[in-house]
């Protein structure tokens, strides 16, 4: 078969194939733009979820450290709910007859009271008082007198309260008989 080409027909077959490559022009240029935004949306992504997983990091380490601390605190307020307890239980069983409690005065004047007299001489360094310092009976001068002075006192059940252990000596009224 033999086919005879115009001019028109060249013409025409040109106008086509330039209209051709002027639609794939323009539909390589939309691939570009879309394969651009694709890229533009893909690396946006990344950078969220790469933020995301340090901000999850960052927010595990701070969990932890929370609950370091949180168990750190139940461990105290355990404890000091057990002191808590043995306390109350102290207090309610109340003083017993011959207990005795130390009181550390300044000059005459009661400043702190101890349970026992070594818990006295033990927290009397942070009074001044040097560790180790010797401690003697009160003698004849007045409390006030004193800058320090350790004074014991026991319970009475009978009065109900504490006295003092070492009752100073009376002295004698002038011109009495």
């Amino acid at each position: 078969m033999i086919r005879l080409v115009t001019a028109g027909r060249l013409r025409r077959l040109r106008e086509d194939a330039d209209q051709a490559r002027m639609d794939a022009r323009a539909a390589q240029g939309q691939a570009n733009a879309a394969w651009s935004q694709h890229v533009r949306e893909l690396y946006a992504v990344t950078d969220r979820a790469e933020r995301a997983e340090a901000a999850t990091s960052e927010v595990g380490v701070i969990l932890a450290r929370a609950m370091q601390q949180l168990s750190a605190t139940e461990q105290e307020l355990l404890l000091k709910a057990i002191e808590i307890r043995r306390l109350r239980t102290e207090l309610e069983a109340g003083p017993v007859e011959g207990s005795a409690l130390t009181v550390l005065l300044h000059y005459g004047e009661p400043h702190t009271v101890y349970a026992t007299r070594e818990d006295a001489l033990a927290d009397t360094a942070t009074h001044g008082v040097p560790t180790g310092t010797p401690w003697g009976p009160a003698d004849e001068h007045p409390a006030s007198a004193s800058m320090w002075r350790l004074a014991a006192f026991i319970y009475h059940a009978d009065s109900k309260g504490f006295r003092r252990a070492q009752m100073p000596t009376p002295r004698p009224v002038e011109g009495a008989a």
